[in-house]
């Protein structure tokens, strides 16, 4: 529960690249996984014929060194124009070893995986994954390529394209690669939803790039903050217009319900009342409030019939502890130690079955009507920007080699051919004016606004405040 977008300052310190992403070389031959892919069909998840429904926990271990991580970050950027850290799960083959087997015990088919390095080869563990029958639901955003909600216009551009789309290049082969993730809390207040056309764009970009490629199909949609005065709106604008532009699937972090609780008093009626008819799947993608003991009472009412007419099941957050308290396990190098929360969640799982049938799901999609601008959501029209014409070559040539997590970060890589500096009058994804650009570093996961622990912006500002008072100090 990290917030997935760091602030203009921290923009300013850590990019200092402006050319496109080179990459450290193309990516090793992937092996196959054999799984059956998950498809879409009107509101809801298939494999197959079978209805399919996301059970999973949220996977990013090591995260908890982020504020280390995010202190040399900013000495190595700042003073010595170095990159800054990041780890891929998912090119661990060590850590796969060590936590697939719980993945199993958890009886869990679906992880998702907040940053991966998309250099690197992620065979021994998507297989591992793949044997276990579990999928994988992907952000392709990381702390140096990323947008940037204080300034979003900059940080749409060619450089952080590329970086989005060498990360499908990496994972489009897996057939249990279930999903792409184009953001994550991007718009988490009503002072910043002047960003959601620039995510909408990258939803755009992000599937037409899978089309013209001739990948699989492999949904595209968007992960959304814990902001009831946002959130339905969002869902509502990402899923309006023509198909081209249309999330694949919509998903939301939610912390509401709180055990012990009910369907009702969580306010679980309300949320299924409110998205009831919404023309796309709908799911968790972070779930399991930690006010009290987590028992896990929510995941019975999560599939059941009440619930999975409108929601395709969820995520846990998170695998991992990592110093926040919503760790079911606890791991110390390649031992794991299972927290009460595993066992509850083992119980919970495994006394609750899938409806029969679809569930309830509705066999066609439909199109929401675009919101109206309002005093909670500053969009006006259905325009969005052009794509960077710099990035329209990797439609057709492909996106090359990946910056991977040691690239020189996309914030500052802007100039006359790389960020986008028009709105589309249509929907179109084909670039018609000059382009320009920027993007943002930003934290691994998210963070919703009523749970968030740590505001990675302040953390910064008293950073540069730190380093400036020791500096002045050093002149005295």
């Amino acid at each position: 529960m990290k917030s997935n977008t760091l602030s203009a300052l921290t923009t300013a310190a850590l990019a200092s690249s402006t050319a496109l992403a080179t990459g450290t070389g193309p990516l090793a031959p992937r092996a196959s996984s054999n799984l059956t892919s998950v498809t879409i069909t009107g509101n809801a998840f298939y494999a197959g014929d079978t209805r399919f429904y996301i059970r999973g926990v949220d996977y990013q271990p090591g995260e908890g060194l982020f504020a280390s991580e995010l202190h040399t970050a900013f000495l190595t950027n700042v003073l010595s124009g170095g990159s800054s850290a990041n780890s891929d799960p998912l090119a661990d083959s060590a850590g796969c070893s060590r936590d697939v087997p719980e993945f199993t015990k958890l009886g869990i088919n679906t992880i998702r995986v907040y940053t991966v390095d998309n250099t690197a080869n992620h065979d021994d563990c998507m297989n591992a994954l793949s044997a276990a029958g579990i999928y994988l639901i992907l952000d392709t955003d990381n702390s140096l390529y990323s947008l940037n909600r204080d300034d979003p216009s900059e940080s749409y551009n060619s450089v952080y394209l590329q970086s989005v789309f060498a990360t499908i290049d990496a994972f489009e082969g897996y057939d249990n690669t279930l999903a792409f993730l184009s953001g994550n809390e991007v718009v988490n207040s009503p002072n910043n939803t002047n960003c959601a056309p620039y995510v909408k764009a990258v939803t755009r970009d992000m599937k037409n790039y899978i089309t013209a490629r001739g990948y699989r199909q492999i949904p595209v949609g968007y992960s959304a903050a814990d902001v009831d005065a946002i959130q339905q709106v969002m869902a509502e604008y990402l899923n309006c217009g023509s198909d081209d532009v249309r999330s694949d699937f919509y998903a939301i972090n939610d912390y509401s319900w709180c055990d012990p609780s009910s369907f009702t008093t969580s306010g679980w009626d309300t949320l299924v009342a409110n998205y009831t008819g919404y023309g796309i799947p709908l799911f968790m993608s972070e779930y399991g409030c930690i006010a009290n003991t987590r028992t896990f009472q929510e995941v019975a009412a999560l599939y059941n019939t009440e619930m999975t007419g409108v929601f395709s099941g969820g995520l846990v957050y998170e695998y991992s502890e990592e110093g926040n308290g919503y760790g079911l396990v606890t791991i110390s190098g390649n031992s794991v130690s299972e927290e009460p929360d595993f066992n509850n969640l083992v119980t919970a799982f495994a006394n609750t079955s899938n409806p029969s049938g679809n569930g309830g799901a509705s066999s066609t999609s439909s199109a929401s009507t675009c919101p109206p601008s309002s005093a909670n959501w500053d969009v006006t029209n259905d325009a969005l920007p052009v794509m960077p014409s710099a990035a329209s070559k990797f439609l057709q040539d492909g996106a090359g080699p990946g910056p991977g997590l040691t690239g020189a970060g996309s914030q500052n890589a802007g100039n006359s051919s790389t960020d986008s500096t028009a709105m589309a009058t249509t929907e179109s994804s084909v670039p018609t004016a000059t382009s320009t650009g920027k993007s943002t570093a930003k934290p691994k996961k998210s963070m919703s606004v009523s749970q968030r622990q740590t505001d990675v912006s302040t953390y910064w500002l008293g950073m540069i405040v730190l380093v400036g008072t020791i500096v002045g100090m050093t002149l005295l």
